[in-house]
């Protein structure tokens, strides 16, 4: 069955999107974490159940990374995606808090060839966990910000609260 909650944010509020787990810490494995606004973002559906304690763990985590407290979330993830979808997730989880890589780097990590950069990117895209599964530390070759599901705006703050990024005077 799955299970949502919201968490209010700096960001905004999260919809938390869950299903039961008895393997999972507090009992929910996450399927999707989306912010207000974001592209292709989860919406409640017919027959999900409210259940804000089921994400006490998830919730606690994300109040201490937007506390500074935490820079390594520890959850468990409902499996799902392309077996290349899942290698470019992997990927993005082992980009450590703090730091940015490009999409070409990340390509090299994972053995893609050149031609699948595109795909590569619409993988990042399609990472159903933003935030928890770190994509907005993915940056162009120029340092620039690129497509971020949930807005370029929001990938600055973030990587400005990571210490990636210095903050902007204007």
């Amino acid at each position: 069955m799955r299970l949502y909650t919201t968490f209010g944010s700096p960001l905004g509020e999260f919809l938390l999107v869950g299903e039961e787990s008895a393997t999972a810490r507090g009992g929910v494995a996450l399927a999707s974490l989306s912010m207000p606004g974001q592209r292709n973002a989860a919406v409640v559906q017919d027959g999900w159940r409210p259940d804000a304690c089921a994400f006490a763990e998830v919730t606690r985590q994300l109040r201490t990374y937007f506390g500074g407290e935490l820079t390594d979330f520890d959850i468990e993830f409902v499996p799902g995606g392309s077996p290349f979808q899942q290698r470019v997730w992997s990927a993005l989880e082992h980009i450590p808090y703090g730091t940015t890589t490009t999409y070409g780097a990340l390509a090299d990590r994972i053995g893609a060839e050149r031609a699948e950069v595109r795909a590569l990117g619409a993988a990042i895209g399609a990472n159903p966990l933003l935030l928890v599964r770190p994509c907005h530390r993915v940056i162009g070759a120029d340092g620039t910000m690129r497509g971020y599901a949930g807005g370029i705006e929001r990938k600055r703050d973030l990587l400005v609260h990571e210490g990636a990024l210095q903050p902007t005077l204007f």
